[in-house]
């Protein structure tokens, strides 16, 4: 392959970029400055703007935790947080902000508490087994509602915090083009040519890139670029929603007071303190907020025809939730919507293509930009002919489950 800034001349002509990387989430973002680093040449497109909110790359904050349903998983958080890290130290800014956290299980969960208890203890991560009573001690707020009472059991992690996608997102292309990266918004893929050991990504304005290899993290557009090459990844896309509750002066919900929290039944909600900006356009909000979400609650959509418009009776659920759990004093909700891609799983895809192994998937599973900046390293190392570790098996496109019937108690996690 060439190196930055050169060319070599494939079957087909004249190779203009070692790897093309097509979509600019956080996943790709974190792909092409992981491959632009280490010397490639790099050409990353995006279909819409870049900071874009038609997928699942925006917004104020994301969840960053140790606590998980396996110890496959769990291992993975120690890599998500050191390559956050190293971001960190590439850009010379913070990413991470540390808050704690408690996954909450009411008295006959749907999510098993012995699994994620016996995945940290595998693994050795430092936490704790908490009653309602200390919970309550330890974080007033919960005292304000109802839901925490006696019988409520809760697993504290101390390391749990806040990842800002967009900020962050953005971070990553900064630091991409600083590297090399050539980054193309605006710019939708129509259609991937392998073969002869190379790739031609032709747009839909015709114009032809011919690439060592391509990595897709088109998210809810995945299938469209690799159906042509007779591969399908079992999908399903909802509409999710999250809300910003104005707080008044409730000081007891803000970082150091309050952590972020993770309610682990059917219905699953999950929420935040007071965090960073209350508008997810970046513009500083002037009233304290908190954000909380429903876990897979909305609809199923095309993500070409999806409404932005929030649904008023997730809105209304969750707010019902929400006061139950914290009590009075939230003001009325505001609420944008985003996209999660779902696998029928809810495991990653980080693997290549069998019959063109220089065309490379990743997807996130709506539960992935935790660890955007891990499948950067991934799926550098895919793309360039690494050869993938045993983490990366419960991934593969081949596995077994993947191509099952998409069941909602797998998505739970």
């Amino acid at each position: 392959m060439s190196t930055a800034g050169g060319h070599t001349a494939g079957e087909y002509g004249v190779r203009e970029y070692d790897v093309a990387v097509i979509g600019l989430g956080g996943l790709g973002s974190a792909t092409a400055n992981t491959l632009a680093r280490r010397g490639m040449s790099v050409i990353a497109f995006e279909q819409f703007e870049l900071g874009h909110v038609r997928g699942a790359s925006h917004g104020d904050s994301r969840i960053i935790r140790r606590s998980y349903h396996t110890a496959q998983y769990v291992r993975l958080t120690a890599e998500a947080y050191r390559c956050w890290r190293e971001v960190e130290a590439e850009a010379g800014r913070a990413v991470i902000t540390t808050t704690g956290g408690l996954d909450l299980f009411p008295p006959g969960a749907a999510i098993d508490p012995a699994d994620y208890r016996s995945a940290l203890a595998e693994v050795g991560v430092e936490h704790e087994w908490l009653d309602g009573d200390e919970i309550r001690r330890r974080w007033p707020a919960f005292a304000c509602g109802i839901l925490v009472d006696g019988e409520m059991l809760a697993i504290h992690s101390p390391d749990t915090g806040i990842v800002p996608p967009a900020r962050a997102t953005g971070l990553l292309q900064e630091l991409a083009v600083a590297n090399g990266a050539r980054l193309r918004p605006r710019t939708p893929v129509a259609s991937l040519h392998p073969g002869g050991g190379e790739v031609v990504v032709v747009t839909t304005g015709g114009r032809r890139v011919r690439c060592g290899a391509v990595v897709v993290c088109a998210d809810a557009w995945t299938n469209r670029l690799l159906a042509p090459l007779g591969h399908r990844v079992p999908l399903t896309v909802t509409r999710e929603q999250v809300s910003h509750f104005p707080i008044g002066h409730r000081e007891d919900l803000a970082i150091g007071r309050f952590p972020v929290w993770i309610w682990m039944d059917d219905p699953s909600y999950y929420g935040f303190p007071v965090y960073g900006v209350a508008e997810p356009t970046g513009a500083p909000g002037s009233t304290p907020q908190i954000k909380a979400s429903e876990d897979c609650g909305g609809p199923v959509v095309d993500p070409d025809t999806r409404r932005f418009d929030p649904g008023p009776g997730m809105e209304q659920r969750l707010t019902g939730f929400l006061r139950q759990l914290l009590g009075s004093g939230l003001g009325p909700p505001r609420s944008s919507t985003c996209l999660y891609t779902l696998t029928t799983d809810r495991d990653f895809v980080a693997d290549r293509l069998d019959e063109h192994p220089n065309v490379v998937v990743g997807l996130g599973a709506a539960h992935g930009f935790k660890f955007a900046a891990w499948f950067g390293e991934v799926l550098a190392d895919l793309a360039v002919g690494g050869e993938p570790g045993v983490e990366l098996a419960p991934f593969a496109l081949g596995r077994r489950g993947l191509d099952g019937a998409a069941d909602r108690s797998s998505w739970l996690v």
